[in-house]
């Protein structure tokens, strides 16, 4: 593995509704990840414990050309559309490997 390129994004849904469509959208989208990707090496999303509108997704990609052609993908296209009608705030942050094994 190169060096990696990651992010960690905090959604803050606008509801529980809200968060049942978001994980709906994310699972969709997963799918397309998953068949079409092989420079992405994690995409998780996960809940927050006592926080039940938050998720928040670890992504990991082999370097940011992995990185710039997952945004490029039809299924993250649809999903950076669709999710605002469940997200009230993003915050994304963008990670520098310091050390660590893979």
């Amino acid at each position: 593995m190169t060096s990696g390129f990651g992010l960690v994004v905090r959604f803050t849904l606008r509801s529980p509704d809200a968060a049942e469509g978001f994980d709906a959208l994310v699972s969709r989208t997963l799918e397309g990840i998953r068949q079409h990707e092989q420079g992405t090496v994690v995409y998780v999303n996960h809940r927050v414990p006592g926080e039940p509108d938050v998720r928040l997704f670890y992504e990991l990609y082999e370097d940011r050309a992995a990185f710039d052609a997952h945004e490029r993908q039809p299924h993250t296209r649809h999903f950076l559309a669709e999710r605002e009608k469940f997200v009230a705030k993003t915050e994304v942050t963008f990670l520098d490997r310091l050390d660590g094994t893979a």
